[in-house]
């Protein structure tokens, strides 16, 4: 039975186009509404997504990236004493004169001083508590933290994976999701089978199977306070699997498609988060070449795609962090590697045998140390992402985009080279 498309028709498509940009219009007052209460607001209570300290103009202070309950996310400062960390509560008194509506979507700025700071121990605090329980050394905790309960790293560990061209391997994502659901699935199977069996011979494997990933993910996505890559990757796997179960082509643009506009509708701050659009961009990557290359052999595809991946996001790299590093080429195998690294350091830690790694992890780090500053012009990224959607509908452009992506790669291998 062959496939069909998601639209058949432009009436279909345009339906759909039309009712979530309802949609969109609903959630976007409902966004307005609560910052209009915002404003007259004295008093708010945030949790702490980041806590680090600044020194500019010979003043220290503590900066701290706050999230309301309703998903506000801004940043303020503090006193360079406060004691507060990943996670806290606190209760803020708050000067919201000078805030705009589009800095209340995309995250602003609020003066702000600190009435309250709430220590109760929360489940994230509890993970990571017992994650560092296994490790000496500070910085692998961290990792693991960032692995697991998506705590953010310190600015010089991010520096230094980004040297290294693996920083989206440290920040939970759609690549993580992707492993843990693999696990899941196949995990879930010899027990589904003994009752499948016993009780009920008439039900569909891929069908409880999926239900009984798709929950436990839903809880984990919620204790990790649904991260926007994660959120991204989450709703791929439901609509790939209703799309599925219908005979709909799933591996397509307009799968992708499909999903930005539904989680843009519901979620309008999405539009403001770079780790929204970046994985985005790796899936929108993982299509193209599969829509390109099906008919290669999947042991081909395994070693070619995430060459291709790593070409093709690597302009997305220079631009927005500009750091390129001896070892950056070798995230390609690192990438690779992790895939059997994650599942297995979550299986280590469950063992209490989380420091396994440590010593290799230290390695790492000091790899990324030194690093070329590679600067790159947002002219280039434009003339770049007019390659790529060129690229879904004529393959000449999916080549000219290739090719700008190994110039680019080849052009940071030469600056590497002459600034070192």
């Amino acid at each position: 039975m062959l496939k069909t498309s998601l639209f058949k028709t432009k009436k279909e498509f345009l339906f759909f186009v039309f009712t979530c940009s309802f949609v969109f219009g609903l959630n976007l007052f409902s966004e307005y509404k609560n910052y209009k209460q915002l404003l007259t607001a004295k008093t708010l209570y945030a949790t702490v997504q980041k806590a680090y300290i600044k020194t500019k103009n010979k003043k220290t202070y503590k900066v701290l990236k706050l999230q309301t309950d309703k998903n506000f996310t801004f940043y303020t400062v503090a006193n360079k004493n406060l004691k507060v960390g990943f996670d806290d509560k606190v209760r803020l008194k708050i000067w919201t004169k000078k805030l705009t509506f589009y800095e209340y979507l995309s995250g602003g700025f609020l003066f702000s001083k600190t009435l309250h700071v709430e220590k109760k121990q929360t489940n994230r605090q509890k993970l990571n508590q017992l994650i560092a329980s296994q490790h000496k050394d500070k910085n692998t905790t961290l990792i693991y933290q960032a692995l697991f309960s998506a705590t953010p790293l310190t600015k010089e560990l991010q520096t230094t994976f980004s040297n290294l061209g693996i920083s989206h391997l440290l920040a939970i994502s759609g690549f993580h999701l992707g492993v843990l659901a693999t696990v899941l699935f196949f995990a879930f199977k010899p027990f589904y089978n003994f009752f499948h069996k016993k009780f009920f011979p008439f039900r569909s494997y891929k069908i409880d199977s999926f239900l009984f990933v798709s929950v436990v993910l839903f809880f984990y996505l919620s204790f990790l306070n649904y991260p926007p890559s994660v959120l991204r990757a989450y709703a791929m796997l439901v609509v790939g699997f209703f799309l599925y179960q219908r005979w709909v082509k799933v591996i397509t643009m307009q799968t992708l498609f499909v999903t930005v506009f539904i989680l843009l509708a519901f979620f309008p701050r999405l539009f403001f988060s770079i780790g929204f659009w970046l994985s985005v961009g790796g899936v929108f990557f993982i299509f193209l070449f599969l829509n390109y290359f099906k008919h290669l052999k999947q042991t081909i595809q395994f070693f070619l795609l995430p060459i291709y991946v790593y070409i093709s996001m690597l302009p997305f790299s220079l631009y927005l962090f500009h750091n390129f590093s001896d070892f950056h080429i070798f995230s390609i195998l690192e990438s690779m590697v992790f895939t059997l690294f994650y599942p297995l350091s979550i299986v280590l830690h469950l063992l209490n045998l989380g420091y396994v790694f440590d010593e290799a992890l230290q390695k790492l780090i000091t790899l990324g140390q030194n690093h070329t500053y590679i600067p790159f012009q947002k002219e280039f990224i434009y003339s770049y992402i007019l390659l790529c959607f060129g690229a879904v509908f004529n393959k000449k452009f999916f080549w000219l985009s290739l090719l700008f992506g190994c110039l680019v790669l080849c052009y940071s291998l030469v600056q590497n080279v002459t600034q070192f």
